[in-house]
């Protein structure tokens, strides 16, 4: 283990068992620590700091390897402490650069100054660990919105075999995982709630930090990913690349146009080129339930933000660089991390406005 991974790793470790809430003194100390340990590896190397949610954090960890390798006067530092968090310290000046999955308020992009730019595609998906299922579990947002609700509790309930024709469901309870508050995921998850059921939108709504009534929650994908395939009767919610790397059972999702979807590469950006095309303007679109038959419903940009202005030309330069990087090579290897890379067109209105932070 090297000195910046036992400095910041254990710190984080520490924090996320005892379930501290994250100060920003505490996370400005997490980050000095990390440019105290850049330092003494290379005393010219400048520390581009991220924080953000965890739903990103994979693809910038591949991210900040490849692209040390090509630069090596810069280093990428990823916090991963939750989209709210991030937005929070990056309007302060406390990190380089955010990342999450909800839309900047009014508030943050006129009053701090900030803005968002899309970097990839993402899909949410309902895992479960429901044993001796000769297929797959076919779901819609209506009885996903029923179970968080804790209206449904058996996994042979009326609600799940009406969508699952011929399937010898059990006679199971259903164990309910979720995502504690400031989390990407809770927002795009609420959000198709929301939309597919009144009762939970008036109850809950669209939020990175739902109160939900039932279920045991998980700190981080990694966690909710384990639990689902350890336990059975489990359902939980996590990124599509934590379930297809981790062989993990998920759900097809009823979508508008009443079809059951698999997330994949190619439904996620179905659904991306359903809301942008054919303008390809509307960098900071939902695409929570885009039209279209080949539409995964939970999908959504993960976005980055950024302060408008800086009063640092070059380490603003430097992160200009580094996302004009993501939008080239970075992009296949969104792909291989089990992200969906943006479409060309959409990749071109995003270097533009990326242009206009220098």
């Amino acid at each position: 283990m090297n000195r910046r991974t036992s400095l910041t790793g254990t710190w984080f470790e520490c924090a996320s068992r005892s379930s501290l809430t994250l100060t920003t003194f505490a996370l400005g100390l997490l980050l000095r620590l990390s440019l105290f340990a850049s330092s003494t590896l290379a005393q010219q190397t400048l520390v581009v700091v991220g924080v953000g949610s965890t739903v990103p954090a994979p693809l910038y960890t591949a991210w900040s390897q490849e692209y040390g390798r090509q630069h090596t006067g810069v280093q990428i530092r990823y916090v991963p402490l939750g989209a709210e968090e991030g937005i929070k310290q990056v309007s302060r000046g406390t990190g380089d650069f955010s990342a999450g999955e909800l839309p900047l308020s009014e508030k943050e992009r006129v009053q701090d100054h900030l803005v968002e730019l899309p970097v990839a595609i993402i899909g949410i998906v309902p895992i479960y660990n429901v044993p001796h299922l000769p297929q797959e579990l076919r779901l819609s947002g209506e009885v996903l919105a029923e179970i968080y609700l804790g209206s449904i509790k058996n996994w042979k309930a009326p609600q799940i075999s009406k969508l699952n024709p011929g399937a010898d469901l059990p006679d199971l309870p259903i164990k309910v995982v979720q995502r504690p508050a400031g989390k990407g995921s809770n927002y795009v998850f609420t959000d198709f709630l929301s939309k597919s059921n009144a009762r939970f939108r008036s109850q809950i709504g669209t939020s990175l930090s739902p109160k939900w009534p039932v279920g045991e929650p998980a700190e981080r994908s990694a966690d909710m990913a384990a639990k689902v395939k350890s336990e059975v009767g489990t359902i939980g919610f996590v990124e599509y690349q934590y379930a297809a790397k981790n062989g993990i059972q998920q759900a097809l999702v009823l979508n508008p146009a009443g079809k059951f979807v698999k997330a994949s590469s190619r439904t996620l950006v179905a659904a991306c080129e359903s809301v942008e095309a054919p303008e390809w303007h509307r960098l900071t679109a939902s695409l929570v339930n885009a039209r279209g038959d080949d539409s995964y419903p939970l999908t959504s940009f993960t976005w980055a933000y950024f302060p408008a202005k800086s009063s640092d030309p070059a380490r603003s330069s430097a992160i200009v660089n580094l996302f004009s990087w993501v939008y080239s090579e970075g992009q296949a290897i969104a792909e291989q991390e089990g992200y969906a890379g943006l479409p060309s067109q959409l990749v071109s209105e995003a270097r533009k406005k990326l242009a206009e932070l220098r």
